[in-house]
């Protein structure tokens, strides 16, 4: 149960409007949020007592330097009291979630992790990959670290086990094995060439594998292969030693097996000039599932232990926490982390930080990883500012560019017609902005390059005003870059201007003389065109970004062209889903047939009432 008390209007900023506060707030745990002169949330805290903790910030003096920046910035204030400190907690990692305030430590990864699921839905169970909610009936083992740690493990399990991965309509509708039952990737349970028990044997097998206990599975190998070989089945025999070598193989290449640690998440932090980088490895089944490096935004945050519990919570936020989390540096709050992490899982969660054995090397190997990673990234960095200014000066701009989208349009003859927008900055392509636009203009003639652009920046530009009219975000462009000359240039300068943005550079980028590369020509508005020299890292840099804007749009145009080539003309039909297609495709063939099949053919069908009957008719018969 939580109370809100609203923001108060005041006049009083920073130390003073603090103060003010106070006087209202008792000792209750809560949290409080510190909003700026525009309502825009500077900073999300807990407390475990209200009056105590702003209390600090009421004080003129003591503070360091991105903290009395908070505050001289603090014009209102809003207050949420808890029944108990973990709500409080749970509440702030929520509303930072949400808010994004600039002075809070902000992960800035949302990739989900994949994991290896067991399909136990049919009586041969399926081995696959999964992403997203764990509602499919069966045996999940991860989290791995990256789609390719995945894909490596299940090579190796069916290289070792054999299972299948076909999908449940695949195993039915198979009257021969395939490919991989040629090559021994699988046991070929589709066909009948192993019985439903044996198969479950493999299954369990697989399973201890996954939970680290390899060697019951290489003492059961062994002994049914000397049986085997007593019972002079040879043949058995020598595929029961293959894959006693492939088990062995899968052993000796993984990097690290850690002995007396089953399971566990190794996180390690290392801070250095205002950037930092954390290193997560995974660790299940006394095997290493790979590992994931994040560097969190740290809004001049300078205490590892304060970013460390930030880490902690967002980045368990929507996945479950193992049973151990070994640290690098010891959270803020330990016991309260460990109390929220464990009231997450449903489990009891120990996180600790190990001072010496096995655990503590651990650490120290993923602490190193986390201090060559960051090494390597604010190298990459400062390359990437120097590229930065050197556009900034090539085009004259005021300033080196933050944000740099590139926009581009894809189509064959006029069709499947897209644009594409790429963005970089200082930390080089920001994918997760890169944006795709479907051409819907009807007025616009096919192959209409201008007409193409007109309607992707309109969009662009339209929802950008809608959203962030006052540019409070990160969202705005410091500089465009068109792929085209002087009329893309021209026409994306007249839809700026009738927006009311024309505070925006604008740089066309031609392919210039025989199209070759180098002889790239620049275009703005309203000035000479002009080149740049053709040694020049600029120029180079320009011309990855060019490419890349090609490689996102044409990308886009290929899958979009590819999908348009597969749809099924009973897609178009309202009412007609995947069941309905399914009967009429069953029972007429192809949707060719079903195109000139007769009303009464179609009322046959089993599930197509009368009415849909009528509108499938009336679909295939307006079309002649």
């Amino acid at each position: 149960m939580t109370q809100e008390t609203a923001p108060q209007p005041a006049t009083k900023t920073g130390h003073a409007l603090i103060q003010d506060y106070l006087r209202q707030l008792d000792r209750s745990p809560g949290v409080y949020r510190m909003l700026d002169a525009q309502g825009a949330v500077l900073y999300v805290g807990k407390a475990r007592d209200l009056k105590a903790r702003v209390s600090n910030y009421a004080r003129p003096s003591g503070h360091s330097a991105r903290i009395a920046r908070m505050i001289r910035e603090t014009a209102s204030m809003m207050f949420l009291t808890t029944r108990t400190e973990t709500e409080a907690l749970l509440l702030e990692q929520n509303l930072i979630k949400q808010l994004k305030p600039r002075y809070n430590v902000l992960l800035r990864d949302d990739k989900s992790f994949p994991n290896i699921l067991v399909a136990k839905s049919h009586a041969y169970p399926q081995i696959k990959k999964h992403r997203g909610a764990k509602s499919e009936k069966g045996d999940y083992y991860g989290p791995f670290a990256s789609a390719g740690a995945v894909n490596r493990t299940l090579t190796q399990l069916q290289r070792v086990f054999l299972l299948r991965n076909c999908t449940d309509a695949t195993f039915e509708s198979r009257t021969r094995p395939c490919l991989l039952f040629q090559i021994k990737r699988c046991s070929a349970p589709c066909v009948g060439r192993i019985s439903e028990q044996d198969y479950g044997a493999l299954v369990a097998d697989a399973e201890r594998f996954l939970q680290g206990k390899t060697t019951v599975i290489q003492a059961n190998l062994a002994r049914d292969m000397a049986e085997a070989a007593e019972n002079m089945e040879y043949e058995r025999a020598a595929a029961l030693r293959d894959r006693i070598k492939a088990l062995t193989a899968v052993q000796s290449v993984q990097a690290i097996n850690p002995k007396r640690v089953a399971e566990a998440d190794i996180v390690a932090l290392h801070m250095e000039g205002g950037q930092a980088c954390v290193q997560v490895f995974f660790i299940r089944g006394n095997q290493s599932w790979g590992n994931r490096d994040f560097y969190p935004r740290l809004g001049g945050v300078e205490s590892p232990a304060e970013v460390m519990q930030a880490f902690l919570l967002q980045f368990y936020d929507d996945k479950p926490p193992p049973r151990m989390i070994l640290l690098s540096h010891a959270p803020d709050e330990p016991d309260l982390t460990q109390a929220v992490l464990s009231e997450r899982a449903a489990r009891r969660v120990v996180i600790g930080v190990p001072q010496r054995g096995e655990k503590f090397e651990l650490v120290e190997n993923a602490l190193r990883n986390a201090r060559e990673s960051l090494a390597r990234r604010m190298s990459e960095s400062a390359t990437q500012l120097r590229l930065l200014e050197g556009v900034g000066e090539a085009f004259d701009l005021p300033a080196a560019p933050r944000r740099i989208e590139v926009y581009d349009n894809s189509h064959i003859m006029g069709t499947n017609a897209v644009g594409g927008m790429i963005v970089a900055g200082p930390e080089g392509y920001i994918k997760s902005q890169y944006r795709k636009f479907n051409i819907k203009g009807t007025e616009i003639t096919p192959g209409d390059d201008f007409g193409m652009m007109k309607e992707v920046l309109s969009r662009r530009f339209v929802r950008l005003l809608k959203e962030d009219p006052d540019r409070q975000t990160e969202s705005w462009p410091d500089l465009l870059l068109i792929d085209g000359g002087a009329g893309q240039v021209s026409v994306v300068d007249g839809i700026l201007a009738d927006l009311g943005v024309e505070d925006i550079p604008i740089v066309g980028v031609a392919k210039g003389i025989d199209r070759d590369q180098g002889k790239e020509e620049f275009y703005r508005p309203g000035r000479a065109p002009f080149a740049l020299r053709m040694n020049d890292p600029v120029l180079y840099f320009i011309q990855r970004l060019r490419d890349e804007a090609h490689r996102w749009a044409i990308g886009t145009h290929r899958a979009k062209r590819a999908k348009s080539v597969m749809a099924n003309p009973l897609d178009e039909i309202a009412g007609i889903g995947a069941s309905r297609k399914r009967a009429l495709l069953a029972h007429f063939g192809s949707a060719k047939a079903v195109s000139r099949a007769g009303l009464a053919d179609l009322q046959a069908v089993e599930g197509i009432s009368a009415a849909m009957a009528q509108k499938v008719y009336d679909h295939f018969n307006a079309r002649g």
